[in-house]
């Protein structure tokens, strides 16, 4: 067997890889610019802490590293071509840790020394990025103290680092780093580097989040361990689920974990099911597997309700399912009770109906039907009384469905229309317009006077009601065919008097048609609707598109508009002019400082700030008193996840509420 001549691959340790005194590394300018940010710092702090805590023969994977001899220049024995990101955080965490035992162990300052920095020269890093940012790059790494005004990516990651690794925890850290292997792939000069660059980046399409959580179950176990998982847990959840199988596992998680998951963009699904179950080995996966599928059984229900045996449970599954399947997480967790036995039929039909009347109201009156479902399971892990609560805060007045009810098109007309008229099967039914959308100019509504007859004022009104509830009615579908366009009483002889829905043969009585019989209708049918779709009868008030602090979308990067995201900040009834997640930011650790600091000083242990004792690295800070300083260089999404976690510690997080602006509507 032949072997390639320009392509050298080899497994190595990369601390070792890193350490040896030939390794320096160029980053070519071709390259694009360091672009981490602090959710990818995490994630390789959380892999290297996990794999350090496992046996001695585990090791933790960090993909393959390609880069090319170069010896055009004396000092460069390897230019990077794909690797950059992951190397340079590796780097920046080594320095972190570096400077975390600087006083306590000078030993392993040493070994990470050797790592950093040349042998030939300590004034220099032994990772070399770009001409451009080099410069800074070594300022950071090196603490050299010059570039005191910058703001670099380099500067919050390496800050996050510190204010994460400590001395204690250093002999941890030094482990998982030192079991972290990965690809070396050598190019000679007559390789072809971008053809091989676009072979390791292009290898067809990315796992999905499912995927990759049916790999992370299986991965660990071994074959036959994986073949029992497979038949007995896996195979049910995707023949349950089916094509929905990444829905079926979000909705999962944001009814467990009460807070909204990300459907899109950097695996925000799994990264959320690793943080749920940190260990599917076979002791725990038993235990989880099994309540994974019976969940999975339910989302079944949900999606086929025919399932069901009970004709009224299923007839409500269908109606919620008018309105999408935003509310599966709820309605998951609401059936599996009544399942179980811990709630009755009537608990589960009512939840039903809250549903249908919370998103036919916003709909009608106009308020957004995102992220609502994540605080309504917070509010049923603390009973029915508190889920009524939470439904009567989030569901438009009677007052305010009845305004707009008189004036705007009606929603779900089939499905609205089906149940105030006692239809069961709108489906075999038109949506009957009594005044046309556009009526022809011999149509009229008494008999005497056609449509091009009609001034424009008049034209004006008729249209305007047209889509309105008082003008629409079911009629079947032969009926509808029957009399398409054709003036008001001839529809109402030949097909309304004919009809088997009772309230469009009551149409019967109606000697003519125009504004005042649709209005008269809407007062009439508005009583219904109000009465099918009722709001929890308490005193809350509709909060007017307020999202709870814990619902709010968590950002990555500074996405353009950032500065006027919000409208306004309700903080436990007080109204904070503050615009962006940076202000919210200080804002908030600044009041948890003063109102709540025990809550505080727990969080920030637990996770490492962001309130620190001194200045401990350049960047960004806020002085809170004469001994504690807030850092102020992280990125939105590390900021919001703080704001988030310390009102959750305080136990206040319920009392805040941001509102967004058009702006953060549309980011």
């Amino acid at each position: 067997m032949s072997t390639a001549t320009n392509v050298e691959a080899t497994a190595v340790n990369t601390i070792e890889w890193l350490a040896q005194d030939s390794t320096t590394i160029v980053v070519p300018v071709y390259q694009r610019q360091y672009r981490w940010d602090i959710g990818g710092c995490e994630q390789l702090l959380a892999d290297v802490r996990a794999v350090a805590r496992q046996d001695a023969s585990h090791r933790h994977f960090i993909g393959s590293i390609l880069s090319a001899a170069d010896d055009s220049d004396a000092d460069t024995d390897l230019v990077l071509i794909d690797g950059q990101q992951r190397i340079t955080t590796l780097m920046l965490l080594v320095a972190a840790l570096r400077h975390a035992v600087q006083d306590s162990s000078p030993e392993l300052a040493a070994e990470l020394d050797r790592v950093l920095v040349r042998p030939d020269d300590r004034s220099r890093t032994k990772l070399r990025p770009h001409a451009a940012w080099a410069e800074l790059y070594e300022s950071v790494v090196l603490e050299r103290g010059d570039h005191a005004d910058r703001e670099s990516r380099f500067d919050d990651n390496y800050a996050f680092f510190r204010s994460q690794v400590h001395a204690d925890e250093a002999p941890l850290i030094w482990s998982g780093l030192r079991r972290l292997e990965h690809v070396s792939i050598t190019l000679e000069a007559e390789a072809n580097a971008q053809q091989i660059f676009e072979s390791l980046n292009s290898t067809g399409e990315p796992l999905r989040d499912h995927e990759l959580i049916h790999n992370y179950i299986l991965m660990g176990l071994t074959h036959a361990e994986q073949l029992d998982v497979e038949a007995r847990f896996w195979l049910p959840i995707e023949r349950h689920t089916g094509e929905t199988i990444g829905a079926f596992w979000r909705h999962y998680l944001v009814m467990t974990t009460g807070r909204e998951v990300a459907a899109n963009g950097e695996h925000g699904v799994y990264s959320a099911f690793r943080q749920s179950f940190p260990r599917v080995d076979v002791e725990h996966l038993q235990a989880d597997a099994e309540v994974w599928r019976h969940y999975a059984e339910i989302y079944g229900v949900l999606l086929d309700p025919s399932l069901e045996q009970d004709p009224e449970i299923a007839r409500q599954l269908r109606h919620v399912n008018t309105f999408g399947r935003a509310a599966y997480p709820l309605v998951l967790s609401v059936y599996s009770d009544h399942a179980h036995g811990l709630i009755g039929r009537d608990e589960l039909l009512e939840t039903l109906e809250w549903i249908q009347a919370m998103y036919l109201r916003r709909t009608l009156v106009n308020l957004p039907n995102e992220r609502l479902v994540a605080r309504l399971c917070r509010a049923r892990a603390n009973g029915r009384d508190a889920l009524a609560r939470a439904f009567a805060r989030i569901t438009p007045s009677d007052e305010r469905v009845s305004a707009v009810l008189k004036y705007s098109e009606l929603p779900h007309p089939a499905y609205v229309l089906g149940r105030i008229e006692g239809v069961d099967d709108p489906d075999d039914f038109d949506v009957e317009h009594i005044v046309p959308t556009v009526p022809s100019d011999s149509w009229s509504g008494d008999g005497l006077r056609p449509w091009i007859e009609y001034s424009d004022d008049e034209r004006n009104a008729h249209r305007a009601l047209a889509p309105t509830l008082g003008n629409l009615t079911l009629l079947e579908q032969g009926l509808a065919e029957r009399v398409f366009g054709e003036s008001y009483a001839v529809k109402r002889d030949t097909a309304y008097a004919r009809s088997s829905v009772p309230e469009t043969k009551a149409l019967q009585s109606s000697p003519v048609w125009g504004t005042a019989a649709i209005s008269e209708r809407t007062v009439r049918l508005t009583a219904d609707l109000l009465r099918i779709w009722a709001r929890p009868a308490l005193p809350e008030i509709d909060d007017d598109g307020l999202t709870p602090i814990l619902d709010a979308v968590r950002r990555r990067g500074w996405p353009a508009g950032w500065e006027r995201e919000f409208e306004y900040v309700e903080y436990r009834g007080e109204r904070w002019e503050v615009y962006d997640v940076r202000h919210l930011f200080n804002r908030v650790f600044r009041r948890a400082w003063t109102d709540t600091r025990e809550a505080a000083v727990a969080y920030c242990r637990t996770h490492g700030g962001p309130i620190y004792d001194d200045r401990a690295w350049k960047g960004q800070w806020d002085q809170l008193d004469d001994s504690h300083h807030l850092y102020m260089g992280w990125d939105s999404n590390y900021m919001m996840n703080a704001v988030q976690g310390v009102l959750h510690e305080a136990g206040i997080a319920s009392e805040v509420f941001v509102k967004y602006s058009y702006i953060g509507n549309v980011m």
